[in-house]
């Protein structure tokens, strides 16, 4: 399924950010683009979980009322 994938690009990528974020904390006060980088993957992040989640319910759901109906 695609959204897995792009999901678990998106943790590598959100990762990577947060890593770089402390690798330059330790030089001294990092720049802004740099401390807020890893939002952007956090936020595609919560709503490909969210999306995966919810998922399978929704899945159960469709097939409740192809047996019922």
């Amino acid at each position: 399924m695609w959204v897995r994938q792009i999901h678990r690009w998106l943790s590598i990528v959100f990762t990577l950010t947060v890593i770089a974020n402390f690798v330059t904390m330790a030089f001294g006060q990092p720049p802004a683009w740099v401390v807020y980088s890893p939002l952007l993957p956090l936020f595609l992040l919560l709503f490909s979980g969210l999306y995966m989640f919810v998922l399978p319910y929704v899945a159960k759901g469709r097939g409740a009322q192809r047996a019922g109906g």
